[in-house]
């Protein structure tokens, strides 16, 4: 089965240091769970200007451990900047929750 992430790009900026990749692993672990709650909150309120904050802070994160969310980021993004519905955006904040949660396991898994 394959991993929602890869350590391609982890591995480029550690220099293959496992410490430091242990350290950027620990980190993505304490710092998404909230941030993807918040985000998930602010939607469910209608906040588009609070979804798109935490939207754009977790996208580096993302790129860094190659997990292919940028679409649905650029989704709720967007959102902020137009008049839609929540209801609308609803379908990328789901896959955005899956896939987080799916890396998440996969990363406690990896890194015990």
């Amino acid at each position: 089965m394959s991993k929602g992430y890869s350590l391609k790009n982890v591995n480029e900026l550690s220099g293959g240091d496992d410490e430091f990749i242990a350290v950027l692993v620990q980190t993505f672990l304490e710092e998404i769970p909230p941030d993807v709650d918040s985000m998930v909150q602010a939607v469910n309120s209608n906040n588009p200007q609070m979804a798109y904050q935490y939207a754009h802070k977790m996208k580096p994160n993302f790129q860094l451990f190659d997990i292919d969310l940028l679409k649905q980021i650029k989704q709720i993004e967007a959102w902020s900047k137009t008049n839609k519905s929540k209801e609308e955006i609803m379908p990328a904040l789901d896959h955005i929750v899956n896939v987080v949660n799916n890396v998440l396991e996969d990363l406690k898994t990896d890194y015990k």
